[in-house]
């Protein structure tokens, strides 16, 4: 009797028994609806067998296959299996994150199946590459046909886009797919429309948790048919099924959004990797600031090290950094008197202005001066922070909000006032100093309508704008003809972080911000305010000099024993009770060192936002010297785990986290 093992996206580390449909076949890699409990769910065949360890009268039967979706081949299957057993997650909740909501659904309609089209892969050339450029080009194609890892370092504007479509054109001449991703949501319009014009003969779909349910799901089921032949996505899209893939690539590979913090806690980029890997393609990462692994592998040889060094465009060249010393030019409301004037210089000459603080809403927190008091959030060790157009207060952690008070919720004062800087109240200081300039905000609050990025980013580039006020989301990717200055706020809060990975991020984020200046004919500069003018970071920034700084940074992570020269894995825990989550770690550590004396085992910390969302949370860290050690200690700490059988704490293992 042949049985059918299914992969289901419950909570349970194995896969369940079901015979097989009454008058149809249910081959492996098929989606099928089976009765569960007093549900129904959405399952994958992932294997067969001619013996169940569960009584044969006890078994149920498959109730359906779904017919619109193909199957996954060994392939994806292989893929799968391997992220649930490097990543410690269930198979079926791995494939589910694969899956987009609308295919996880028993009950739906039908995903039409993709009209094919006449492709033409020829890519529309605006004009010839550069040298650099082509000889990148070069590197990457040397590699068809085999896996072929390549890290494209790029300096900002150097033009790591058009080497990335001539290498697509390259994949789509072979007849094959080719998997483009970007870090952010908010980028990923941008890149759409211009991959779109660069290739008028292709289909090419997006990928992304923003899009409509009905536009997700077919983009899918066009990616793994073949009728779309570039696929341009964020991290989930490193998952999809492709029929025949020839080339991904990872722009900005350095960057954290490439981690998923929730459920299956992968790293997009490592998983990139893996595939290209099993499949035999090349993979090119791509980054002005590459991370410290992804250097590490290209000064071990492990991966093809490409750069380009110069700007593309004719005449552009990369913008002069310098600090303003905070200390004597004292800052008013964010912004010293040495940025409004470089600020004041740019309007006259008809150029644009970009100023940088990641933090958004009118500041971090409303404080009184009678009593101290300050907007704390009831439900996370968190600030509230002061929205004023809205009139409220967010906590940006677990999404709480309420109406400013009138007075003091302690001592009933009236001395109520914004402490700190966020990106409204910086608009606001720049309307007042500035009257006549036309300036907008950019943050998640401000283009939370659908286009909205897309219309201000065109104002940009029709020069209806004088000054840019942004988070991180104006940090990256975007290209600005006319803006000349950038002024960056806030910088100093990262240098005294305890995250081993502060200073690197802080860099690549410097780097990446100051890259948005002078990528025209006119020169571009960049203001950094701090009270540590001094600092060496501060000074690598200014130099341009990413490989001294990963030099620097490399060696104190060797001697520090942290990655690339370890490999770590985080345990959470999280509980409603106080204590409660120290005492299962506790707990947790003493099996670990059990399981493995060899594996470095540290104490139980807090985790770096202590409380949220009502719930106290703390964290463990485990080390070892190279994976093939760390994961037989993860598999079995895990199933000790388990089998504790604790309910009140809600555990999770992060491997290989970003975030410590």
């Amino acid at each position: 009797m042949k049985i059918l093992r299914i992969a289901l996206d419950v909570p349970l580390d194995e896969v369940f028994d079901f015979l097989p449909p009454a008058g149809a076949a249910a081959a492996i890699g098929r989606l099928v609806v089976v009765p569960f409990g007093r549900t129904r769910k959405v399952g994958v065949v992932v294997g067969e067998s001619g013996s169940t360890e569960v009584p044969v009268e006890r078994l149920k039967a498959v109730e359906s296959v779904v017919g619109d979706i193909g199957a996954f081949t060994p392939d994806q299957l292989e893929l799968f299996e391997f992220c649930s057993a490097y990543y410690q997650r269930p198979l079926g909740e791995v494939i589910a994150a694969s899956l987009p909501p609308r295919l996880r659904q028993v009950s739906r309609r039908a995903i039409p199946a993709p009209v094919p089209e006449a492709a033409n892969p020829a890519l529309q050339s605006t004009h010839a590459l550069t040298e650099a450029q082509a000889a990148a080009l070069a590197a990457i194609q040397a590699g068809q046909g085999r896996f072929h890892p390549v890290l494209l370092h790029g300096i900002t504007g150097s033009g790591k886009t058009e080497v990335y479509l001539h290498a697509i054109a390259e994949s789509l001449a072979q007849g094959r797919q080719a998997l483009l991703m970007v870090p952010e949501i908010g980028l990923t319009p941008q890149f759409e429309e211009h991959v779109r014009s660069r290739f008028p003969g292709t289909r090419v779909v997006s990928a992304h948790s923003h899009l409509a349910e009905g536009a997700r799901a077919a983009g899918w089921v066009a990616a793994q048919c073949g009728a779309a032949r570039i696929v341009l996505g964020t991290r989930l899209a490193v998952l999809m099924p492709f029929r025949d893939l020839g080339i991904i690539i990872v722009d900005e590979e350095h960057d954290p959004s490439y981690k998923q913090h929730e459920g299956l806690r992968y790293s997009a980029r490592d998983v990139a990797v893996r595939r290209a890997q099993r499949l035999g393609i090349p993979v090119v990462l791509g980054s002005a600031t590459p991370s410290l692994e992804t250097c590490s592998n290209a000064r071990e040889g492990r991966y093809t090290l490409a750069q380009l060094p110069a700007r593309a465009a004719e005449g552009a060249a990369l913008p002069r950094v310098s600090t303003v010393d905070t200390r004597a030019d004292r800052p008013r409301d964010g912004l010293t008197f040495a940025l409004l004037e470089a600020i004041k210089k740019r309007i006259t000459r008809g150029e644009q202005s970009l100023v940088f603080v990641n933090r958004r809403g009118f500041s971090p927190v409303l404080f009184c001066r009678a009593c101290n008091w300050h907007s704390t959030c009831t439900r996370c060790s968190a600030n509230m922070v002061l929205h004023r157009r809205d009139n409220e207060l967010r906590c940006h952690h677990c999404g709480r909000h309420e109406r400013v008070p009138q007075k003091c919720p302690q001592c009933g004062a009236a001395e109520l006032a914004p402490v700190g800087q966020g990106t409204q109240r910086v608009e606001e200081t720049l309307r007042e100093a500035l009257p006549q300039a036309r300036i907008v905000r950019v943050d998640r609050d401000s283009t939370s309508r659908k286009g909205a990025l897309k219309e201000v980013l065109d104002q940009v580039r029709a020069r209806a704008i004088d000054v840019l006020v942004g988070t991180q989301m104006l940090a990256k990717g975007h290209d600005y003809p006319h803006l000349t200055l950038v002024g960056v706020l806030d910088a100093d809060s990262a240098l005294f972080s305890a995250d081993f990975r502060a200073a690197e991020r802080l860099f690549a984020q410097l780097v990446q911000v100051s890259g948005r200046a002078g990528r025209g004919k006119a020169a571009g500069e960049v203001l950094i305010q701090t009270d540590f003018p001094g600092h060496p970071l501060y000074a690598a920034v200014a130099r341009h000099n990413y490989d001294a700084f990963a030099s620097e940074a490399l060696e104190e992570r060797r001697l520090a024993g942290f990655p690339p020269f370890s490999h770590l894995a985080l345990l959470r825990a999280e509980a409603k009770k106080e204590g409660e989550p120290g005492d299962f770690l506790r707990a947790a550590a003493k099996a670990a060192r059990v399981i493995n004396p060899a594996i470095e085992v540290f104490d139980p910390v807090p985790a770096p936002l202590e409380r949220k969302a009502g719930f106290e949370r703390a964290q463990l860290l485990v080390r070892a010297a190279s994976r093939a050690d760390l994961q037989p200690f993860l598999r079995a700490w895990r199933e000790a785990l388990v089998a504790g059988g604790e309910r009140r704490v809600r555990w999770s293992l992060d491997v290989d986290p970003q975030e410590v």
